[in-house]
């Protein structure tokens, strides 16, 4: 017994409609293809198919419609109900609006078809199918109503997938995006997916991470801070859904010797049954931290024996003028008031670098800019400080066509300042040589010295804070501020500084300034 023609076509396109749901997840291609095949069913030559969300309704996808029918008939299916139960919804009351709509705007077509999607109690959207020649037939609904169901399973699995695959995205870009390194171990302790940033960190492409065990990958060069994560999972680890497990140390590196400081943090995340799934691993470059307390301790070591040193000082020589057995003489009297004033300003020199590099890390330098003549200024330092030396010469050479800059001149002042005190400070005497040159667009101001020089393993570091070269800090005091603070303010004027020094024949530290104003 032969089938009926349209239950032969029914079930032909049943078939054709199941293998796209299991051959088709992307939405709107899915859509195209339910349009497509539901025109083909019923000789239909023009159709849509509107999908309900969040936000409403939203005609998806159409063919053979003009857009002013397309934007007059979406804001007409805000009046079916939104309620998601069939019951509660109405099927037939949907059915007779639909059939209104078609009705009252199908262009002249004689006929016109529409049938809800939906799966169990939830209402997805419609299908409309127009064609000109004839009505529809019972069986033309039947088997439109049959598609309508396989076709609604097929957009719900679609819709389901694009939420996952959003999701998905959403998750990797929040991963990529994160300041910390990621990794997503498996429960055997596999690489399952790692972020940008650490990648970043361990100095290779994220891909070649992928399928790497954890411990080839997290190798410590010295026993870490805390327990490592196969010592926790030896001891049972995690017993709890939110037992996070942090361990801290020296990060070895596959591509670079140099270890790099890191905090880890594990944190299981397991299934309704309490199984483990996957480990969450951050992991966060502590360097910056570790530098900041490494410059902490500095400070407090720096400052409390700089500090300290006059305070002592002022002190011993105010107790040993105010002896009540004891007659001084003017001249030692003379030579005690002098190093109670020197430690003073040693002192207050001390307690200004201080104030001006906490104004640097809080707010920057606030410079006061006005025409500046250098030369005025090299001079003025030049003969201020050969009043604080015996065993130096301090000389300038300054050309008459210096040009006239905007700079702050009391910062600049400073700067200079801070050079020559350095040179007096590790050159045993001889002359220290102020001068100034333009070349180009730049003001260039050098000053030297014919001390033991700079040696090239510390020249990198001179201009940080608190740095002072192991030799020169047992030899002479200082807080090792001044070369920083003069780097700051060269650098707020939009200059440079450097380093022009040997070993055995003197130190050389210059800078440049843009020359700014029209000469």
């Amino acid at each position: 017994m032969m089938l009926p023609d349209f239950r032969v076509r029914q079930r032909d396109y049943l078939l054709e409609i199941s293998r796209a749901l299991t051959q088709e997840l992307d939405l709107d291609k899915l859509l195209e293809r339910i349009l497509q095949i539901s025109l083909e069913m019923l000789s239909g030559q023009a159709g849509l198919i509107a999908l309900r969300n969040t936000e409403g309704w939203q005609i998806r996808v159409s063919s053979g419609l003009p857009a002013a029918f397309l934007r007059f008939l979406e804001p007409q299916f805000e009046q079916i109900t939104k309620e998601e139960d069939p019951e509660d919804a109405e099927l037939k009351e949907i059915n007779r609006v639909l059939g209104s709509y078609t009705q009252a705007v199908s262009l002249g077509r004689l006929s016109s078809v529409g049938l809800p999607l939906n799966t169990g109690q939830k209402i997805l959207g419609v299908i409309f199918v127009f064609r000109e020649f004839a009505a529809f037939s019972p069986n033309d609904r039947t088997l439109l109503g049959s598609f309508a169901d396989q076709a609604a399973i097929a957009v719900q699995n679609a819709q389901l997938y694009t939420q996952v695959e959003n999701d998905r995205r959403r998750v990797a870009g929040l991963l990529d995006s994160a300041a910390d390194g990621i990794l997503i171990l498996t429960q055997d302790l596999h690489i399952e997916s790692a972020n940008q940033s650490f990648a970043f960190i361990y100095g290779v492409p994220a891909e070649i991470l992928i399928g790497k065990l954890h411990d080839e990958l997290i190798r410590w060069a010295k026993p870490p801070h805390g327990m490592t994560l196969s010592q926790a999972i030896a001891d049972g680890w995690p017993l709890t859904p939110h037992a996070t497990l942090y361990v801290e140390g020296d990060l070895r590196r596959d591509n670079n010797p140099i270890p790099v400081p890191v905090g880890i943090t594990y944190a299981p995340l397991m299934s309704n049954e309490g199984k483990l799934v996957n480990i969450i691993t951050t992991v966060r470059d502590i360097t910056r931290f570790r530098q900041a307390d490494e410059l902490k301790a500095t400070f407090i070591s720096v400052i409390s024996h700089e500090l300290k040193t006059p305070v002592a000082l002022i002190k011993g020589y105010v107790g040993t003028l105010r002896r009540d057995d004891a007659l001084w003489d003017k001249e030692i009297v003379k030579e005690s008031l002098q190093v109670i004033e020197e430690e003073a300003d040693r002192l207050s020199e001390y307690i200004e670098n201080l104030l001006d590099v906490t104004r640097l890390q809080a707010e920057g330098f606030s410079l006061k800019h006005n025409d500046t003549q250098i030369g005025d200024i090299i001079q003025h330092v030049a003969d201020r400080m050969q009043t604080q030396t015996k065993n130096h010469r301090i000389t300038v050479d300054i050309p008459d066509t210096l040009p006239i800059i905007v700079a702050d001149d009391n910062r600049i002042n400073q700067v200079i300042t801070n050079l020559v005190s350095n040179s007096i400070k590790y050159a045993p005497g001889g002359d220290i040589k102020i001068r100034a040159i333009r070349k180009g667009d730049n003001l260039i101001v050098c000053v030297s010295d014919e001390g033991p020089g700079i040696d090239p393993n510390d020249a990198p570091y001179v201009f940080d804070r608190f740095y002072r070269a192991p030799d020169a800090s047992r030899q002479t005091k200082g807080a090792g501020l001044g070369l920083f603070l003069a780097k700051s303010i060269v650098h707020a004027h939009g200059g440079r500084i450097w380093i022009d020094s040997e070993v055995g024949k003197g130190a050389q530290i210059c800078f440049c300034l843009p020359v700014t104003t029209e000469e």
